[in-house]
């Protein structure tokens, strides 16, 4: 294969480490030493990774957990563009502006498909084990090209609103990094069990329905909790969705596991914890109030998790 996804975690690697060079050397920044050691930790474990051991790796999140929980991670100095100067720019683009937005999904769905069998010289263009992410890897380098060659700026100017947007964001974004790692810690813990014996004991559970709604709100509390569906549902699904869903009332193990998560989406729209959905739009759209997101999510998780409810009840024993 000739792309592989390993070559972007090298490049989200280099680009975190550039973050942690241009921290360092920002003397407007009150906290550049932890600000740099920061962004450089969280780039050794794409760059290195998989060269270092487990627990070493380990060390370095948690050393990342204590020089955000102790505040170093603070805003700098990024040499960005005056008001006017965006102003200006904005309108001689218009609506040019939306192509490197829009390049991502286009190449993302043509190299998912039409070019998942391409072969040049014998071999692979796109490493097909990953092909979705090799190919949104692909689309995001298309769109960091486009957006300098039409804004008529240069790479380094891309790097430095990278910079201000990580810095923007600060901690929050490891966290998809690590909640998905918890939830795999929690399924290795036995906390499913746990959650299987709680349920149990305590929530009568002869009846069908009680079952489904502890199922599909038991999905969107932990996805609140953890800020990951993804890592809610090896809890959930070991704990009630396969014991009581699927070998006690027998239930469509598809039918479980997709309206599940879809309960699990919905406690992602209500959950700061999820940091790329719900924190990253209000830092980009500079909103006043940090739950802004949530708050107008709200009118739409809460009813569709009770249809997911529904849904599930009547759903659960279709073939």
């Amino acid at each position: 294969m000739i792309i592989l996804l390993d070559y972007f975690y090298l490049a989200l690697g280099a680009m975190l480490a550039a973050s942690a060079v241009m921290s360092l050397r920002d003397k407007d920044n009150p906290r550049r030493y932890s600000s740099a050691l920061f962004w450089g930790l969280y780039a050794a474990v794409y760059l290195v990774g998989e060269r270092i051991p487990p627990a070493l790796v380990g060390v370095i999140m948690i050393v990342m957990a204590l020089i955000a929980g102790f505040g170093g991670v603070t805003l700098g100095k990024y040499g960005v563009r005056s008001a006017e100067e965006k102003t200006t720019s904005a309108r001689r683009l218009g609506h040019l502006l939306f192509i490197p937005a829009l390049i991502i999904p286009v190449v993302t769905m043509i190299g998912s498909t039409l070019l998942k069998d391409v072969q040049i010289g014998g071999l692979l263009l796109l490493e097909t084990k990953h092909i979705t992410l090799v190919s949104l890897g692909c689309a995001s380098v298309l769109a960091v090209g486009a957006a300098c060659w039409l804004t008529r700026s240069t790479p380094l100017q891309g790097m430095r609103e990278w910079r201000r947007l990580t810095d923007a964001v600060g901690w929050a974004v490891v966290l998809p990094h690590m909640l998905a790692v918890l939830g795999l810690l929690f399924a290795e813990a036995g906390v499913g069990k746990a959650v299987a014996h709680i349920t149990t004991s305590y929530i009568n559970m002869d009846s069908r329905f009680v079952a489904v709604v502890v199922f599909c709100v038991g999905m969107a509390l932990f996805t609140i909790i953890m800020g990951n569906g993804f890592a809610a549902f090896p809890v959930m699904a070991g704990g009630v969705g396969i014991p009581i869903l699927v070998q006690q009332y027998g239930a469509n193990p598809a039918v479980m596991a997709a309206i599940g998560m879809f309960s699990a989406y919905c406690g992602t729209l209500m959950t700061p914890m999820a940091a790329n959905f719900n924190v990253v739009p209000v830092v980009l759209l500079e909103l006043p109030d940090k739950h802004a997101v949530i708050k107008a999510q709200l009118p739409t998780a809460l009813p569709l998790l009770v249809a997911n409810i529904f849904l599930l009840y009547f759903l659960m024993g279709q073939k």
